[in-house]
C-alpha cells in the first residue's frame, strides 16, 4: 500500500509559539496550528481558560525585557526549539478606547506602551528565538501588524506608527535571515471582528451615548471595504497557516493585507 502523502499546511512535528493567543486572532491561530498536528506554545499576561488542551501557557507580559526572555527560555525549555514564532500580541492600550480627539490627546504613555507591545516586544522575542533557528538551519516567523501602518488614523496614530515600525523592521530581518533558512513575513488584518473590536465598540458607546449596533455598523462603514461584512479571526488564521507551511516555501519578507479591499492603494 503506497504512503499517504502529507498535505503541505500539514504541521505535524512542528513546534509553534503564538503570543497573545488566548482570545481573538491569537486563539484563533493556536487552534489553527493544533488543528494541523503542531505543538504550540502560547502566552498571555494572565491565565485564560478556552485553550486546546494540548497548548501550554506561559504567562508573561511581553512588552518587557524580562518578560520575553521569561517566555523564550519557558518556550524553548518546552518545545525543544521553535519551528513557527507568530508574534501576535499587541493593542492599541487606552484601556481599548481609541483617542477621539486625535494625535494631541494621546499622552506619552500611550506612545511608550504602544511601541513597546507592537514593536520592541516582537523584535526581542525574535531576538531571543533567533538563535535555535539559526541552529537547527529552519523556521517561519510570522509578525502581526495591521493595516494602520498604512493608513494612519487619527485616534490611533501611537498603534499605526507602531505597527508601520514592525513592517519595516520585519522586510530588513527577512533579507538578513533568509540565508539561513528562516522565513520572515507580515500579514497586516484590517478591522476583525474580535473581543478587541467588541470593547473599542463598547467604549464608544459610553463616550459618545450612540447604540452599540450602530457603533459597529459606522466602524464597518469606516473601514470602507467594498467586499461587505467584517473578517473574522479565522480568517487572520487561514492565512498565518499558509505562510506558516511549505506552501509558501520561497515567500520571504512580504506584507499580507487581509481587509476586504479596504486599503486604497496598489
Amino acid at each position: 500500500m503506497a504512503q499517504e502523502k502529507s498535505s503541505p499546511a500539514d504541521a505535524r512535528g512542528k513546534r509553534a509559539l503564538v503570543t497573545g493567543g488566548t482570545r481573538g486572532i491569537g486563539l484563533a491561530i493556536v487552534e489553527r496550528l493544533v488543528a494541523e498536528g503542531a505543538t504550540v506554545v502560547t502566552s498571555a499576561r494572565k491565565e485564560a481558560p478556552g485553550l486546546p488542551d494540548s497548548v501550554r501557557l506561559v504567562t508573561a507580559d511581553a512588552s518587557t525585557p524580562d518578560g520575553v526572555q521569561h517566555l523564550a527560555d519557558t518556550a524553548l525549555d518546552l518545545l525543544g526549539g521553535v519551528d513557527i514564532l507568530v508574534n501576535n500580541a499587541g493593542g492599541a492600550s487606552s484601556g481599548g478606547m481609541p483617542h477621539l480627539g486625535g494625535y494631541a490627546t494621546i499622552p506619552d504613555e500611550d506612545w511608550v506602551e504602544a511601541l513597546k507591545t507592537n514593536y520592541l516586544a516582537a523584535v526581542r522575542l525574535d531576538r531571543a528565538v533567533l538563535p535555535s533557528m539559526i541552529e537547527q538551519g529552519s523556521g517561519v516567523i510570522i509578525e502581526m501588524a495591521s493595516t494602520t501602518a498604512y493608513r494612519p488614523v487619527g485616534a490611533l496614530l501611537h498603534y499605526g506608527a507602531a505597527k508601520a515600525a514592525l513592517v519595516h523592521y520585519a522586510k530588513g530581518l527577512a533579507t538578513s535571515v533568509a540565508p539561513h533558512g528562516i522565513r520572515v513575513n507580515t500579514v497586516l488584518p484590517g478591522l476583525v471582528r474580535t473581543p478587541a473590536m467588541d470593547m473599542v465598540a463598547y467604549n464608544i458607546t459610553g463616550e459618545t451615548g450612540q447604540d452599540g449596533d450602530d457603533v459597529v455598523n459606522m466602524m464597518i462603514e469606516m473601514e470602507g471595504a467594498p467586499m461587505k461584512g467584517v473578517s473574522e479571526p479565522e480568517d487572520v488564521a487561514d492565512l498565518v497557516s499558509f505562510l506558516a507551511s511549505d506552501r509558501a516555501s520561497r515567500i520571504v519578507g512580504a506584507s499580507y493585507v487581509l481587509d476586504g479591499g479596504a486599503l486604497p492603494q496598489v
